[in-house]
């Protein structure tokens, strides 16, 4: 009898409120950050910011209130990294060295190039430039199947946004089958930004969308650069906003969309036919 009022003493022990949330919470967290270093302890920390290192996130422990780590915090928000506040409990068991003295970072395992960059890259090989925008790819393996397809298609460099969007992970490297190291990639804060920006350079941009005009019958050459929305939702409304037009890739079947990295593999292959004279 004991023994059986125990096992219900602890069936409802792990059932309580918010266990379930907390357990899909940290796997998340382990999925998100399965391809990213780690970097444990506040002068570790300290000095990949001081570096320049691309840190993705802090896990700082909730309720710790003392100046240094506040400096840390301070400076991460400069740089617009996410800081997430855990128990000590959830970062004891992501710590592997067992001083993470409360806090622990997220770093990418490759680093991002600038803007700026890609279109110099493009006026010292004489070409107008061609970039591709990602509002919002989530998934690693879309982004290296895109950066690969960058390469091929003469592409020179890939913009994601900094916020809701996959990084530069070893996942998505890996599925590059490493057009990571000859592919520039640039983060930036604001995408519709960026754009703009872009535009006063001489760039004009077109995104994808089903209810846009077919490709084959657009002026897809020039300094262009072309805008892939996330897996789920497509350009968001103020990023398509931004752009010049909207083109569509043609298609005749049961479902009604492609995978993110196949479309842009079709439009940035159009691309390429037509810069080229094909």
């Amino acid at each position: 009898m004991q023994n059986k009022r125990q096992e219900r003493l602890r069936g409802k022990a792990e059932k309580q409120p918010g266990t379930e949330k907390r357990e899909k919470a940290h796997t998340a967290e382990r999925e998100e950050d399965s391809n990213l270093s780690r970097m444990e302890g506040r002068n570790a920390v300290r000095e990949a910011l001081r570096a320049g290192k691309t840190v993705e996130r802090l896990y700082v422990q909730e309720g710790l209130k003392d100046a240094a780590l506040g400096s840390l915090i301070v400076e991460a928000q400069k740089r617009n990294i996410q800081c997430r506040f855990v128990t000590k409990d959830r970062l004891d068991e992501m710590s592997e060295t067992g001083a993470h003295q409360g806090v622990i970072a997220a770093v990418s395992a490759y680093e991002y190039a600038e803007v700026e960059d890609m279109l110099r890259a493009a006026e010292e090989k004489g070409e107008e430039p061609f970039l591709i925008l990602l509002d919002g790819v989530e998934d690693p393996h879309n982004l290296g199947a895109i950066l690969r397809t960058a390469n091929l298609a003469g592409a020179h460099g890939v913009i994601i946004p900094k916020d809701r969007a996959v990084g530069l992970t070893a996942a998505a490297a890996k599925t590059s089958a490493g057009a990571v190291n000859y592919t520039p990639v640039a983060r930036v804060t604001n995408l519709s930004r960026t754009i703009r920006e872009l535009k006063e350079k001489g760039l004009w941009f077109v995104c994808a969308d089903m209810d846009g005009e077919i490709m084959y019958r657009q002026n897809l050459k020039g300094p262009i650069g072309l805008v892939m929305g996330s897996e789920g939702s497509g350009v968001s409304r103020l990023v398509r906003e931004q752009c010049d037009f909207v083109t569509a890739i043609p298609m005749q079947g049961d479902i009604d969309s492609l995978n993110v990295s196949v479309a842009t593999g079709i439009l940035a292959f159009e691309i390429l036919r037509q810069r080229k004279n094909l």
